[in-house]
């Protein structure tokens, strides 16, 4: 905690001040006390719940004058509070391995119902933008705060074949960071570019170059960037495209947190296809949380469609609520008024003389 007129503490002096003068005054009284004939009436008059209660409203006094002048030095603190302007891009793995049944219809029909939930439970000045992405990745919805438009995209998703995490993660910084000068046909599509072995030819293993069409900006501190992210969520392991590291590396430059989710079991599951051949699709764990871990995002695993709506909806929260330092002078003035008021009460209700009786 912060102060903005730190000065004006040095007024606190007052509250040892008064404490000292209280136990003044009650010296004094004592010292008078021995002027009756017997101090155990007194005593027995005053009670010894008399006797601390009396004690109580000065004391109230005391912290209501604390915090009141806490409350005038305006006192700043680091809350949690709603984010006023928000973008997420939600990055969605539509390739063939999501017809996999070991989530209950199949992998892309609980991603779809988890995606919708999601977008139902963002506030409505939170932007939301779609990335579909199989064999290379595709804006479907640019960010907008229209929800309609947004369910209508995900129900437009198709499955395709093969799996470009890295273009996934490119095109979504592109699409939340529409001025970051990057260049995407250099960056999809240039070194690394690539099939995995039985496509044809094998994955390019060069590192990631990209070509902006603006200087390069100056890298900042990874998850710096609060107006927004990126959720990733994918199935199975990159099969073409740049390097999924490579790529969050650039978003990691730019300050821009990816969290992943992982949607499948550990142990994988066949995917039967309608031409009647099949394939195993394996969840790669180590490739997203070292995407994660890049960008100081998280990763998450969903195992189920409950794993998935729940990780979704953590989600929301840390993105919707971001920590920022806001005053709290507010809070101490209450706080002020209240002890004030307890102490007047008080007095009232134990020390105040009875009614005169009527003659």
């Amino acid at each position: 905690m912060r102060f903005v007129w730190p000065d004006l503490l040095w007024v606190l002096l007052l509250v040892p001040a008064l404490a000292g003068g209280y136990l003044l005054m009650l010296r004094r009284k004592r010292r008078a006390a021995v002027r009756y004939a017997s101090l155990a009436l007194v005593r027995e008059a005053i009670g010894p719940r008399h006797g601390l209660r009396r004690h109580v409203p000065p004391l109230l006094l005391l912290l209501a004058v604390t915090s009141a002048v806490v409350a005038v030095a305006r006192p700043r603190a680091s809350v949690l509070l709603p984010s006023d302007h928000l973008t997420i891009v939600l990055a969605i793995d539509v390739s063939r391995s999501m017809l996999a049944r070991d989530i209950t219809p199949t992998r892309f029909a609980g991603a779809q119902e988890a995606a919708r939930a999601f977008i139902g439970e963002m506030p409505p000045q939170v932007r939301l933008g779609i990335v579909a992405f199989a064999g290379t990745a595709s804006v479907v919805q640019t960010p907008t705060s229209e929800r309609q438009d947004l369910l209508a995209a995900i129900d437009r998703l198709q499955l395709q074949r093969h799996t470009a995490t890295g273009s996934a993660i490119i095109v979504s910084l592109a699409a939340l960071l529409p001025d970051g000068g990057l260049d995407l046909e250099s960056a999809v599509f240039g070194a690394g570019f690539g099939h995995a072995a039985g496509d044809g030819e094998p994955l390019g293993r060069r590192r990631l170059q990209v070509r902006d069409r603006s200087p390069p900006p100056t890298p900042v501190a990874p998850g710096s960037h609060t107006a927004g992210g990126i959720i990733l969520m994918s199935d199975g392991r990159r099969t073409t495209g740049p390097d999924p590291l490579d790529a969050a590396r650039l978003a990691a430059e730019r300050g821009v947190r990816v969290h992943t989710v992982g949607f499948g079991t550990v142990d994988g599951a066949t995917v039967e296809t309608s031409e009647g051949w099949s394939f195993f699709a394996q969840l790669d764990q180590e490739a997203l949380r070292g995407v994660a871990h890049v960008t100081a995002g998280e990763y998450f695993h969903a195992a189920s469609t409950a794993d998935l709506g729940r990780i979704y909806r953590d989600l929301g929260t840390r993105f919707t609520l971001e920590r920022g330092e806001t005053e709290v002078g507010g809070l101490f003035a209450a706080l002020a008024a209240l002890l004030l008021a307890a102490a007047a009460i008080f007095s009232l209700l134990w020390f105040a003389p009875p009614p005169k009786a009527r003659t």
